[in-house]
């Protein structure tokens, strides 16, 4: 195997930070990208080295995908890779999703599933476990809040729901929407989710508190029981 080449031996307009300045930020890899934010590596593994290490250690998801679920443990096997470097790696993860998470908030309506669907993915397709989030909606379909009603192991049944009310009457909530992810990125409803929204319907109609969808969320996929016509 060649001998991996020390960042002084690649010629200074291939490297990565200055390649970044002279042809901007679009034109680095995902591998350059990450070097920059590491900015030095070892001895015998250059940053570039580092980042394709790290890109291609998860086992789940390939390249920037996989930096969502690799812990920090994991992160640190890497060689030249600290609590420091591997803690920035967390962060740049976490501010991907939030920047995400921050424009799509801005096309934000309760009318459209497609919407509520682009505010939640980031944040909920790289979930191992199924996490149920309930939006609480008032008269005027404006947000008064949203919960988290569930964590649970994959394939664990979802909440009952006491909980889901419990929530939406502390809001003085009218109306209130559901999402839920699905770990394995397939989102087709499960028996237990039509049977759980089922409930909730008839629960809502007894209290007042409308559902006004119900949205699963899977890996760059969602599922609308509404524009489904599941209720």
């Amino acid at each position: 195997m060649a001998e991996l080449k020390k960042m002084k031996q690649i010629p200074e307009e291939e490297r990565p930070y200055e390649k970044c300045v002279r042809l901007g930020a679009e034109a680095l890899t995902d591998a350059e990208l990450l070097a920059v934010l590491l900015r030095t590596g070892t001895k015998g593994s250059p940053s570039v080295h580092m980042a394709e290490e790290v890109l291609n250690l998860s086992r789940e998801k390939e390249g920037l995908l996989g930096l969502h679920s690799l812990s920090l443990t994991q992160l640190k096997s890497v060689k030249g890779i600290g609590k420091v470097k591997a803690v920035q790696i967390k962060c740049i993860g976490e501010l991907s999703k939030r920047i995400a998470q921050t424009t799509a908030r801005k096309g934000l309506q309760f009318t459209k599933p497609w919407s509520i669907a682009d505010y939640y993915m980031e944040r909920l397709r790289h979930k191992e476990q199924e996490e149920l989030i309930c939006m609480m909606l008032d008269t005027k379909n404006h947000l008064l809040g949203e919960e988290m009603i569930f964590k649970g192991t994959v394939n664990a049944s979802l909440v009952s729901p006491r909980e889901v009310f419990l929530a939406a009457m502390s809001y003085h909530a009218v109306g209130i929407l559901l999402v839920h992810n699905h770990p394995s990125g397939d989102p087709a409803p499960s028996q237990a989710d039509l049977d759980f929204t089922q409930r909730i319907l008839e629960a809502g109609e007894l209290l007042g508190i409308s559902l006004l969808d119900h949205i699963i969320i899977g890996d760059c996929r969602y599922l609308s029981f509404r524009q489904q016509g599941i209720f």
